[in-house]
Parts: C-alpha cells; sequence; structure tokens
C-alpha cells in the first residue's frame, strides 16, 4: 500500500491564479479525476501546497488531508518534503495537480519498483517527470538536507538517490506517453487538451 499527494503547486500566474486542479477536462475537474484514479489504489490521500484546498470528500465518508507545506516559497521540493513528513505509508506516489490523464495503473506500476529503489521516476524524451513519480521515506533526508542548503531543483534530486527509472517503453504499455504524462502549465496546453479531447469525441 502506497500514500498519495497531490501537489497544489505555486500561485497559478500564468492562469490568473485559478487552482489548476478545478480547471475542467472532458466534463470533470483535474482534481475529480485524479482522485478517481488515486482512490482504487489507496486509502491515504493528501493535497499538499502553499495553501492546499479543502480537503474534498472521498467514498465511505472518507477524505483527502490537506497538508500545508512545512516551508514556505520553496516550490516542489517542498511539497515533496510535507507529503514524505505526512504520509501514512513508506511509499508516497506525487502527481502534479495539472495532470489529468494520469490512470491508476500506471501510478500502482511505479509504486510496485520501490521495492528495490527509493525513488522511480518516468523518463522521456523531455526528461524526468519528478511529479508523476513515486518516493519511499529513505528520500526524506536527501529531500531536507537540500532544501536546508536551497538546492530546489527536483530534476536533480535523482543524482543522490538510489532510483529506479521507468523508460519510454515500459510507459508506452500503460498508453500514449504524451498524453498519459500531460500536464496543463499554460492555457496554450490546455487549449491543446481541450482540442486532443473534442477530436477523440
Amino acid at each position: 500500500m502506497a500514500s498519495a499527494a497531490i501537489l497544489t503547486g505555486g500561485a497559478a500566474t500564468r492562469f490568473g491564479g485559478t487552482d489548476k486542479g478545478a480547471l475542467i477536462v472532458g466534463g470533470r475537474s483535474i482534481l475529480a479525476r485524479q482522485l478517481e484514479e488515486l482512490t482504487a489504489i489507496t486509502d491515504d490521500i493528501m493535497i499538499v501546497g502553499d495553501k492546499p484546498t479543502r480537503a474534498p470528500r472521498l467514498e465511505h465518508g472518507r477524505h483527502a488531508r490537506a497538508v500545508p507545506d512545512r516551508l514556505a516559497a520553496c516550490g516542489p521540493l517542498a511539497g515533496l518534503e510535507a507529503a514524505l513528513v505526512a504520509a501514512r505509508h513508506d511509499t508516497t506516489i506525487v502527481v502534479a495537480c495539472d495532470m489529468p490523464f494520469v490512470t491508476a495503473a500506471f501510478l500502482r506500476y511505479l509504486a510496485s519498483l520501490t521495492t528495490d529503489a527509493a525513488a522511480v521516476v518516468p523518463c522521456t524524451e523531455d526528461g524526468y517527470h519528478p511529479l508523476c513519480a513515486a518516493y519511499t521515506r529513505a528520500c526524506l533526508p536527501v529531500v531536507t538536507r537540500r532544501l536546508t542548503e536551497g538546492r530546489l531543483a527536483v530534476m536533480s534530486l535523482f543524482e543522490e538517490l538510489r532510483t529506479r527509472v521507468v523508460t519510454s517503453e515500459e510507459i508506452a504499455a500503460f498508453g500514449d506517453r504524451a498524453r498519459l504524462l500531460a500536464n496543463v502549465n499554460t492555457p496554450a496546453a490546455f487549449g491543446e487538451i481541450e482540442a486532443l479531447l473534442s477530436h477523440e469525441t
């Protein structure tokens, strides 16, 4: 069993401060889509960030937990640190709040690989995808030290961790990797996703 953390990120200035998890993709918010997938694989879901949204209600009377960053203005690394500290299980699946197409099957696969690694991260031609990855509590000392040193780049974190890289070929077994790992970083990216869904229907 793994915990899961949805990282809500910063101020979303490119979206005028709009909560990206509230954006509607295919008739449902990104947050609702993510919660549906995560509730299939874990009993411990956290909404993590500078100002995490009120914990939404899940099935069977359960709630996701709102977990604030313990260090302000330190980006995703602070979110990862807060999630690892608060997690009820040794492994934590981390997902950025703007990824509408992550699936339970793929996230379960990432978590399963932590039996042989401290961190499991997908890697494509675009590089590492550290905000759709799985981390064990063994990562916490390295994450904490890097925060203390002001070394906030998550991409370079894997240089210091026993890391299992998930290749493009592995990702492809779970669907189109561009779709699976798509995120809504900008209004233009959101428009592309809407156009893709419109074309599919």
